[in-house]
């Protein structure tokens, strides 16, 4: 797998040069107007300091109230998902035995690989099936002859957008539980689903940490601020690392999003809304890609299509970069997430109906051609 990481360098050049910007999950969609009024209106109190290290307390207070029976003492709010993420890794690093491993679904989302390499922690890539499935007895086989303590999990997924059943999460708690693995589940698009609400493994179990954000909930993702859940035996932990490390999201951004989701139902009409713009991107450009030959499974929820790509392409990259260079889209090669992705790309479809209608007819020209 590349360690190079294409969605910045595709999501620069847009920046950069201009174009349509398919590859960084970056939300086309303007953030809820009441969120927007709640900032300039709170900019002005005095407010500017820093936030408690695990989190506003109204924001926290809500948070509580949402995942009961979870309290406060097993709730903090980070920098983003990603400083959940990495915050959690770098804890259980510490506490791990080190010959232990950790493991990703395949084609897996980059921070997953990435940072037990950069930690010096061998990773393991567990493959789904041709159907995209899972086959969990050959995923314990695996944890016990690569010695895995720690398996990540994202539903919806990334780059794939498979959503994990409940009955799959039972199995990977038993598995977790038999072996003494912990599960870092990132749930970032939970609710970015287009027909049946995804399960939530919210599990009171020592082994499972929970991440989630409103980055993506509420088309912000340049305010990171996101949150994670687990014991309290590890929570009290993780703090002593925060408070070295990320010490807090910011305060202002905190207190914002704390009085919109107390005033407007954790933002429940918006992200209705929210979900049937995706429900209707995702339908027209898988529509579109299949037209010019791609192939890609159908997913429920997340905020990408993983396509593979039509039969005269062979290289993932060349795909990309040329595509770029012609017709100024975006997209990121396959090769990112994985070392089968060479004739994958991934688009991202949280993009308003004429942008993508826009891609649509670019990447068709530059298929045809």
């Amino acid at each position: 797998m590349e360690k190079l990481s294409y969605i910045s360098l595709m999501s620069n050049k847009v920046k950069t040069y201009g174009g349509i910007n398919l590859a960084q999950g970056l939300p086309g969609f303007a953030p809820p107007e009441e969120l927007i009024d709640t900032l300039n209106w709170i900019s002005s109190e005095n407010i500017h300091q820093y936030a408690p290290s695990n989190g506003n307390i109204k924001l926290v207070g809500l948070l509580k109230d949402k995942y009961a029976p979870y309290t406060e003492e097993n709730i903090m709010v980070t920098n983003g998902a990603t400083e959940a993420i990495s915050l959690i890794f770098t804890y259980l690093n510490n506490i791990m035995p080190k010959n232990r491993t950790a493991l990703g679904f395949d084609p897996v989302y980059e921070s997953f690989s990435r940072l037990p390499d950069i930690f010096g922690r061998k990773y393991v890539s567990f493959s789904l099936e041709k159907d995209f499935s899972i086959d969990l007895d050959k995923l314990e086989k695996t944890v016990v002859e690569n010695k895995v303590g720690l398996i990540f999990v994202n539903s919806p997924g990334n780059p794939y957008g498979k959503i994990w059943t409940e009955k799959e999460f039972m199995r990977l708690r038993e598995i977790s539980e038999k072996h003494k693995v912990f599960v870092l589940a990132d749930c970032v698009y939970s609710e970015i689903y287009f027909n049946k609400k995804p399960y939530l493994p919210l599990f009171e179990s020592e082994y499972f940490f929970y991440v989630n954000s409103f980055s993506k909930l509420l088309s912000v993702t340049g305010w990171r601020v996101g949150y994670l859940i687990c014991s309290k035996k590890h929570i009290a932990e993780m703090r002593l690392i925060h408070d070295y490390t990320g010490l807090s999201s910011p305060s202002i951004l905190q207190e914002s999003i704390a009085l919109y989701l107390d005033k407007h139902d954790f933002g429940k009409k918006y992200v209705t809304g929210l979900r049937k713009k995706m429900r209707t991107s995702f339908g027209l450009l898988s529509g579109k890609l299949n037209d010019c030959g791609f192939e890609m499974q159908n997913i429920e929820g997340g905020y990408f299509i993983w396509a593979k790509l039509p039969k005269q392409f062979k290289d993932c990259l060349k795909f990309s970069m040329d595509l770029y260079d012609t017709q100024k889209v975006a997209t990121v090669p396959g090769i990112h997430f994985s070392d089968e992705g060479r004739k994958f790309v991934r688009f991202n479809i949280a993009r308003p109906v004429e942008e993508i209608e826009e891609a649509a007819k670019k990447i068709k020209e530059f298929v045809k051609r």
